[in-house]
């Protein structure tokens, strides 16, 4: 009988933490989606809408720039709401935003929805970690973290674009938005009977409105910069010079606002008394630029380089997440079970990456999705290991109080770097394409006898399937100027891949040298506390 009584509410607690789990990892999932939806289904929802490119351009900037401050919100509403109901309402929000979004055609409309999508997003995403951290004991978190990962990086960077692929070429963009409602509904329905007892919220304090003010204008500014930047030439455009400005004199407003406000503001500078959240601080940025970065180039070379449709593109990243899933339940038990310290992963992360860009420097128009999967497969092995790690070392020592504000400003630093990673990449595409050209150009000179070979040929084909002479010639001139088009977007993309290798062959010894920095400070800091 004792046995009995004893196993039922064990039973229960683990049946109780396995619908939690569900639940925030389907609200995760819905964040993932709709984060995105623009990433493959941007020339659809453009026609669909009657947008231009600036028009457009506001549906991203609105989610990304609120996707942020949600997450440098989250905490305050932490402190004043249980984190359950916190991912409850904002799961609720997202799912209302997204239906409503998947029927509606007007512009202004779905930037006012993408706003609250973000907001929604940055909000879920926090309350879920913070939720996981306060249910279950910091011995299980890798596994449980694992788990999180999955709905949170390992959806948007591989199970999403393959799902919003298929959805495109099968039915249209607005079926995209009509997913995320049901994912909604299921993720509200297990948190709502996953009622796992947890610590109760803590006193709140003032909302913070100058410093909330401050660090919007700034996440907003910076967000339109670096995700606007590369289409009007950086600098060179005064409104792109104006807004960097104003970005940089409000963050710098708000730091100096949140140290006169003595612990009452959003920002809890504690947080970097920890070596350990500082240095994964740093290496969010990072880790951003790498996965954010890599995705890009990834879809971006097979639509744009190899003509791939939607779902291929898609479905080219899928069997990578099945590496990079494989990669965090291993991390995970070995960080668990065999206590093997999360930093101890870090580098053979870094190192898959960075291989595995290099490899995909070597494709060519020519190459297919069997070319590039396995240097594919080895990026999602090497993200499996980095994420897992750097999200043990930033929060395993922040105590209860501060720990919805670290992982808030943690995964800002990671969108942020996320940003910088895409911006960077973008601009050294851009005018790589354009030096590209130049120098192949002057390969292609009339009178040629190359020059004259090839459009002799070419021409010579045309005519035989029917065109005259005179259209045929211009047709091959064209088909020419078409080739060394190409071929200047292939080598482009190439530089780009071998750049994001570079990143971490830079970076791996800059963050050695940071982690054995703070890790002696953190060593004379505790003896001076001893003495």
């Amino acid at each position: 009988m004792n046995t009995t009584a004893t196993a039922m509410p064990s039973t229960g607690r683990a049946t109780t933490g396995v619908l939690l789990i569900a639940g925030i990892v389907l609200a995760a999932l819905t964040e993932a989606i709709a984060s995105t939806v623009l990433s493959l289904g941007r020339s659809d929802i453009i026609g669909d809408i009657y947008a231009t490119s600036d028009e457009f351009a506001w549906l991203d900037i609105g989610y990304t720039a609120f996707k942020l401050i949600g997450f440098m919100t989250a905490p305050w509403l932490m402190s004043r709401f249980y984190p359950r109901h916190v991912i409850i309402g904002s799961t609720l929000v997202m799912g209302l935003a997204c239906a409503i979004a998947a029927i509606s055609a007007r512009l202004d409309l779905l930037v006012a929805l993408r706003i609250v999508q973000g907001f929604a997003g940055g909000t879920l995403l926090v309350g879920g970690q913070v939720a996981i951290f306060r249910a279950y004991q910091r011995a299980h978190q890798p596994i449980h973290q694992a788990l999180f990962a999955m709905g949170a990086v390992v959806a948007p960077a591989t199970i999403a674009p393959a799902l919003q692929g298929w959805l495109i070429d099968s039915q249209s963009w607005t079926w995209i938005f009509f997913s995320v409602v049901p994912i909604a509904l299921a993720a509200t329905g297990l948190l709502l009977i996953a009622d796992r007892p947890m610590p109760i919220k803590t006193r709140p304090s003032p909302f913070d409105w100058i410093g909330f003010s401050l660090i919007a204008a700034t996440l907003f500014c910076f967000t339109y910069v670096l995700s606007q930047g590369s289409r009007w030439d950086w600098f060179e455009e005064p409104h792109i010079l104006w807004l960097s400005v104003i970005g940089t004199a409000a963050l710098l407003a708000f730091l100096g606002q949140q140290v006169l406000a003595k612990g009452q503001g959003m920002l809890d500078f504690n947080l970097f008394k920890s070596s350990d959240f500082s240095f994964a601080f740093i290496v969010s940025f990072v880790a951003g630029a790498a996965l954010f970065g890599s995705a890009f180039l990834i879809l971006a070379f097979a639509l744009s380089v190899l003509a791939f449709t939607p779902t291929d593109a898609g479905q080219l990243l899928l069997p990578s997440g099945a590496f990079f899933i494989g990669a965090l339940l291993l991390a995970a038990f070995l960080m668990q079970v065999r206590r093997v310290p999360p930093f101890a992963t870090v580098p053979f992360g870094i190192l898959m990456i960075m291989v595995a860009m290099w490899m995909l420097s070597g494709s060519t128009s020519e190459s297919g999705a069997d070319d590039m999967m396995a240097a594919i497969l080895l990026r999602g092995l090497g993200l499996g290991f980095l994420f897992l790690s750097i999200t043990l070392i930033a929060f395993s020592n922040l105590n209860s109080r501060n720990l919805a504000c670290g992982i808030g400003l943690f995964n800002t630093g990671r969108q942020l770097g996320g940003l910088m990673g895409v911006a960077g990449l973008q601009t050294l595409i851009d005018h790589n394409v354009v030096t590209n050209v130049v120098v192949l150009g002057t390969d292609v000179t009339a009178g040629g006898t190359s020059v004259i070979e090839r459009l002799t040929t070419t021409t010579a084909m045309l005519t035989v399937k029917g065109m005259d002479a005179a259209a045929a010639s211009r047709a091959a001139t064209s088909l020419l100027g078409r080739l060394v088009s190409g071929q200047s977007s292939v080598i482009a993309f190439d530089t780009a891949f071998n750049a994001v290798a570079l990143l971490f062959v830079a970076a791996a010894p800059v963050l050695v040298g940071i982690k054995i920095g703070f890790s002696k400070y953190a060593k004379v800091r505790a003896a001076r506390a001893v003495a």
